[in-house]
């Protein structure tokens, strides 16, 4: 799977004080349908995963979270590593996230892959969700007797 956007495209999200959390997660996931960001109280360390009970509600404003910043676009490219994201999101906007990968009806946190790009990641997802999906079917498809 190639990326949808010419090398050259930035894709922008809106962080502003007046967006729910929700609202960020969704732009995101339209660029990248296999991953999601979550977004937490503290950031994690680098190749280790966030703890859940710092995990964010997703309805919370985004004022809510953070020292008061001015509104501004998250700028992502699809060659931009998982590890560059966070700290970028977090240097820049002041918040927490943790990207996940979609692995059929699970979301796995990408802490062991944050050198990855997201395109990388998304694809990925995309094909470990294809793979776990005709496995199911296949084995649908079984005859028992």
């Amino acid at each position: 799977m190639h990326s949808r956007f010419n090398q050259n495209d930035m894709l922008k999200i809106l962080i502003s004080d007046e967006r729910k959390l929700m609202e960020i997660q969704k732009d995101f996931n339209s660029y990248f349908p296999f991953l999601k960001l979550e977004f937490f109280k503290a950031p994690h360390k680098i190749g280790e995963g966030s703890a859940k009970n710092l995990l964010l509600e997703s309805n919370k404003l985004v004022r809510d979270i953070r020292s008061n910043r001015p509104a501004s676009h998250l700028e992502l490219q699809d060659e931009m590593t998982v590890n560059q994201l966070e700290l970028l999101i977090f240097s820049k906007f002041g918040l927490a996230a943790q990207v996940f990968r979609k692995s059929g009806n699970v979301w796995l946190e990408t802490s062991a892959t944050d050198n990855w790009t997201l395109l990388q990641q998304n694809n990925e997802g995309a094909e470990l969700s294809t793979q776990i999906k005709e496995n199911r079917e296949n084995l649908d498809n079984i005859d028992p007797y």
